[in-house]
């Protein structure tokens, strides 16, 4: 937001330098980001004009003017500016004049024709870039005036970046409020009285979707002259809002925009048919917006459209057909409220970013609408002429918002400031924020004025009162608390050890957006249905992530675009579940994704690539940090966007805890991914829950090792057998050991062969052979029966 200061200072005249006054908007939150003067340095430049203008006899591109520098004097000039005519107005250095960059004005000869000055441009001056001509100047500028003095150019431009929450200020109007507040002085609003309706003439209005638009006001004024221009001081603040002056009307509109906030629209009424209608559009309905553009309007869209065709995207842009022309001459001007939790987004979905839905998005005074069509015809009327018809409103009462009063305790602001404020003045900076301010017996009641859209709880007073007081009076103190040891269950992992065990085996931490892509989302999760966001950073961030395996997924490709061909990720974070009715199940997730190669590249390493076995690896030594790793298992499985003959569900007990599987072909080909990558999402509270330590002593006897290798069929699956031997091992039994898996020559094509190493050990003694021989048989007994196992030789 730019501010010219001489106009600001029209409203509220604080006893501060401009250094001083952007310190105090900064330190109160309105963050100055630059002030910058409104011309470059220059002195001895006047209004001068053109009163004749011949070829110059050697030179087809210059000119030879007469300009009346003021008074009787008429002076020399040669130019070759291709705008140079006789009566035009422009800016004339006269010699001895110093120009930005410290260029001083001398008599000189071009092509042998004496020269006694310069006729200017704008980016002579400092003004602007522009150069392709003289700087034209309005009609009524004074010839032989200093051109500082007829511009009023001794001002400086203050830029304020303002936070999102600050809508009120997005207008002279606001920051005046604010300075006044700030330095205890009156703000003088310049006088908007009613203008009276000279003609009949109204264009009739309909609000088919109040909820998005509660209030439209329209008025007809007939009779326009657009061949006039704007006045210079009109020019000037737009060019100092950072706005370019394009003819009257639209220049009106845009200094309601910059004065008191309020976004407004003119349309040629010769263009318009039946009625007013502010409507959602239908779907398919086109627009060809004002900068040229053709849309494809939603159901979701709203639109300003009379009985033909939609005129404009409501609170974003006006429609190229019914925008005011040369030729205009009578208009129908509109000021509007819209909703801003309607509003937000649309401009975004259609790559658009206006001053109006910069507004509107963040929210406009929705009382604010009638006085801006008082000030705008007023203004219309004394700078084009024309014949104002009665004001027309369609408002909808009960879709207005709806400013409940805030309850400000007077306890509260010591212990939250940290200074006790004198009543009288929290009342007087409430009051001069706008907010009507009631004193009952803890504190006082304050009704929130229509323009402050950020103030809404106690907390929000608060902060208002520290801004205005000043931050810098707030007192520094020492914090004050009593700290305690929190209890940590030694059931219980910390999430700590298990990041800095996976950072060990070679995973980098990943920390990704909550939102993700809803196409991206659909890959892995298609059922279930996720949280969309009311006003989305982006159409790809546009919904709550129900996995966490779309945003590593995404954090993965970004590297290997990025040549880093081993990704090794993880990520903790929550889900966003459906709950019961209308609730929401945040749950903690452990996401892990794998790829590339298993070792890192090194004259020692393997080539071999990572594969579904590695990651499992790794998950394994997670659930040994459990000490209940035999509480976890594994079983086929299939899952959305995996490979249904590589996934497995992970299991604690009997409950399902999460999953492991490799990206499905299909997967990587919609996410453009050149190489298999492996992923493991798993229920965080299943991963901490640890087995309370105990102490065991070492026993002081041998253990005794017996290595069985079994034919089974090839589709049972190696953690059954591993579960049936760890059931029917006996009290002995110490440790299990898979350690070869073997199918082809000398075994039965449907069946595999497994190799395991039972190791068995008591405490108080040293085992025989027979004690063990009898547990080892008790295992192929079991095998065989259960699985029609054979021992092989």
């Amino acid at each position: 937001m730019k501010i010219s200061e001489q106009w600001l200072r029209e409203w509220v005249n604080p006893a501060l330098s401009s250094e001083e006054l952007a310190e105090q908007l900064t330190m109160a939150g309105l963050e100055v980001d630059a002030v910058s003067p409104v011309a470059g340095a220059f002195r001895g430049v006047v209004v001068g004009e053109i009163v004749s203008a011949e070829q110059h006899p050697d030179a087809d591109k210059l000119r030879v003017c007469q300009v009346n520098a003021g008074g009787d004097e008429t002076l020399q000039i040669v130019c070759g500016a291709p705008n140079a005519r006789v009566g035009l107005k422009a800016p004339l250095a006269t010699v001895g004049a110093e120009l930005p960059g410290d260029f001083r004005i001398k008599r000189a000869k071009l092509r042998g024709v004496e020269s006694q000055g310069m006729l200017c441009a704008e980016a002579e001056l400092g003004l602007s870039d522009a150069d392709e001509g003289l700087m034209e100047l309005p009609p009524e500028a004074t010839v032989g005036q200093d051109l500082r003095q007829a511009l009023g150019l001794d001002d400086v431009v203050i830029e304020v970046d303002l936070t999102p929450n600050r809508a009120d200020c997005l207008g002279i109007r606001g920051v005046a409020r604010e300075v006044g507040a700030l330095n205890g002085i009156a703000v003088c609003e310049p006088p908007i009285e009613p203008v009276a309706a000279t003609i009949d003439d109204t264009f009739p209005v309909t609000l088919a979707a109040p909820a998005r638009c509660p209030r439209y006001v329209g008025r007809v004024i007939r009779g326009v002259d657009l061949s006039r221009p704007s006045p210079l001081w009109l020019q000037e603040r737009l060019r100092r809002g950072g706005i370019r002056s394009i003819d009257p009307v639209v220049d009106i509109t845009n200094y309601l925009l910059l004065e008191l906030g309020q976004p407004m629209h003119a349309f040629d009424l010769g263009e318009l048919a039946g009625a007013i209608a502010v409507r959602t559009a239908k779907k398919g309905e086109t627009l060809e917006l004002l900068n040229g553009n053709t849309i494809t309007l939603g159901e979701h869209n709203l639109v300003i459209a009379d009985e033909r065709r939609p005129l404009a995207l409501a609170g974003i842009m006006g429609g190229e057909g019914s925008g005011v022309g040369a030729g205009t001459t009578d208009i129908f001007l509109e000021s509007a409220f819209f909703a801003p939790e309607h509003l937000a987004g649309q401009a975004r979905s259609f790559g658009l970013h206006t001053d109006s839905s910069h507004r509107f998005e963040r929210g406009v005074d929705y009382t604010l609408q009638r006085l801006a069509m008082e000030r705008a015809t007023a203004l219309l009327i004394d700078i084009v002429g024309g014949e104002p018809g009665p004001v027309v409103e369609a408002v909808e009462e009960s879709a207005l918002p709806v400013r409940e009063p805030v309850h400000l305790r007077a306890a509260r602001i010591e212990r939250v400031l940290g200074v006790a404020i004198e009543d009288a003045a929290v009342e007087k900076i409430l009051r001069g924020l706008g907010l009507d301010v009631e004193a009952v017996d803890d504190g006082w009641h304050c009704a929130v004025p229509p323009w402050r859209f950020d103030i809404a709880i106690e907390a929000d007073l608060l902060e208002e009162l520290g801004r205005v007081y000043g931050y810098h009076r707030l007192p520094t103190t020492r914090i004050r608390a009593d700290l305690t040891m929190p209890r940590r269950p030694e059931t219980q992992l910390s999430l700590r050890l298990l990041r800095r065990h996976l950072a060990a085996r070679g995973y980098r931490e990943a920390i990704t957006y909550s939102f993700v892509d809803p196409a991206q989302q659909a890959l892995f999760d298609p059922a279930l249905p996720p949280v969309a966001l009311r006003n989305p950073i982006s159409a790809d961030m546009a919904v709550m992530r129900t996995s966490l395996i779309p945003g590593l997924v995404a954090t993965a490709q970004r590297n290997l675009n990025r040549q880093q061909p081993r990704p090794r990720l993880f990520e903790t974070g929550l889900r966003f579940l459906p709950g019961e009715g209308d609730t929401l199940d945040q749950r903690p997730t452990l996401a892990v994704l794998l790829g590339g190669r298993r070792q890192p590249e090194g004259w020692a390493g393997s080539r071999d690539a990572a594969d579904f076995y590695d990651l499992k690896g790794d998950l394994e030594s997670l659930f040994a940090l459990t000490g209940c790793e035999a509480a976890f298992s594994l079983a086929a499985a299939e899952r959305a966007g995996l490979h249904p003959g590589q996934t497995a569900a992970i299991h604690r007990g009997d409950a399902v805890v999460g999953c492991l599987g490799a990206l499905h072909p299909e997967t990587l080909a919609a996410l453009d991914l050149d190489r298999p990558l492996y992923v493991a999402e798993l229920d965080l509270a299943a991963l901490l829950e640890a087995r309370l330590p105990s102490f065991a002593p070492v026993s002081r006897f041998p253990e005794i090792r017996r290595d069985l290798a079994v034919v089974v069929d090839r589709e049972v699956p190696s953690a059954a057998i591993v579960a049936d031997v760890r059931a029917t091992a006996g009290p002995y039994f110490k440790e299990l050991t898979l350690f070869d898996v073997y199918a082809g020559k000398g075994i039965d094509p449907k069946r595999k062969s497994l190799a395991i190493g039972l190791t068995f050990r008591d405490q108080s003694r040293t085992l025989d052979d027979e004690e063990v021989t009898k547990a080892v048989d008790q295992v192929i007994d079991s095998l065989v029966k259960n699985y029609n196992a054979e021992l092989r030789g």
